[in-house]
């Protein structure tokens, strides 16, 4: 079928990434791609497998509330979702992914993509959160899959500081494995930490996009400041030097979750994929979310 006949769907979905390895389909392991795209191929009775495109590709370990991919369907097969029901064919596939996706992953909506829709290029901004128990903070066993535990007391304040530091639009080589051919110069747009009610540590980390490891290496090198093992300005010296700081710890996946990808007004989704293709094409194939 033609691609200009195709519908593009919105998916937003979330998942419990301890039992996955990764968002991207690998042979022989379990990942969010591969189970997501094998059930939209069931319920759409495809004869080939069905193709997502999504905003981060999240790493073994790493969860989602807010994840967004999009995929491309047969309009036909589509209407033929709700059955004799009176429920659209996108409320329906909500309700039919539900009945065959496990539990670890929710597809939470279905819509259809405006115009210029695209869940990678057209996204403005990724924002994850990074959750650390020290032991100034109340211990949950049901909240261990999502937050790392760390021995050692932590200094907030101390941590902001060095935060503030690594903002704004800068080569981040220091904090992302190297791959051939990719740029590693990114907008990081917000990296803060506050204490929650029970104690925990809670990073917010927004940026245009992520290299390999970002994210869980930018706490690794602010979490020694917390310490007092490190001095304020050390990640911002690490940062400086403009390759892969060895002495950086790359933190435990499991502290860390997607919460929300952003995206311009429908009018605007066009021309903001368009420039980000033009920046990533040739230099970095596939941004990783992570």
């Amino acid at each position: 079928m033609a691609g200009e006949e195709l519908v593009r769907l919105r998916l937003d979905l979330a998942y419990d990434g301890t039992d996955f390895s990764g968002w991207a389909a690998q042979p022989d392991r379990r990942t969010v791609e591969g189970v997501l795209t094998a059930a939209l191929t069931t319920l759409f009775r495809s004869a080939e497998r069905v193709r997502l495109t999504v905003a981060g590709r999240t790493d073994a370990g790493v969860h989602a509330r807010g994840q967004v991919a999009h995929v491309d369907v047969d309009p036909e097969a589509l209407a033929l979702l709700p059955g004799r029901s009176t429920r659209t064919p996108e409320q329906a596939l909500v309700s039919r992914l539900s009945g065959i996706l496990p539990d670890d992953v929710v597809v939470r909506d279905v819509t259809r993509a405006p115009a210029g829709f695209d869940a990678r290029f057209a996204a403005l901004e990724r924002r994850y959160c990074y959750r650390i128990a020290d032991p100034d903070a109340v211990r949950d066993p049901l909240r261990r899959r999502d937050t790392v535990g760390w021995r050692r007391p932590l200094d907030v304040d101390a941590m902001n500081a060095a935060s503030r530091g690594l903002v704004g639009l800068r080569d981040f080589a220091a904090f992302c494995k190297r791959r051939e051919g990719a740029t590693t110069i990114r907008t990081l747009l917000e990296f803060s930490w506050r204490r929650l009610p029970d104690g925990v540590l809670a990073a917010t980390v927004r940026a245009d996009a992520f290299c390999h490891s970002m994210v869980r290496s930018l706490v690794g090198a602010v979490v020694p400041v917390g310490e007092g093992r490190r001095g304020v300005e050390w990640p911002a010296q690490a940062q400086g030097r403009g390759v892969r700081a060895s002495e950086v710890l790359v933190m435990p996946a499991h502290g860390l979750s997607l919460e929300e990808v952003r995206y311009p007004p429908d009018a605007e989704l066009a021309v903001r994929a368009e420039q980000a293709r033009a920046r990533r094409d040739g230099a970095d194939g596939q941004r990783r979310g992570l």
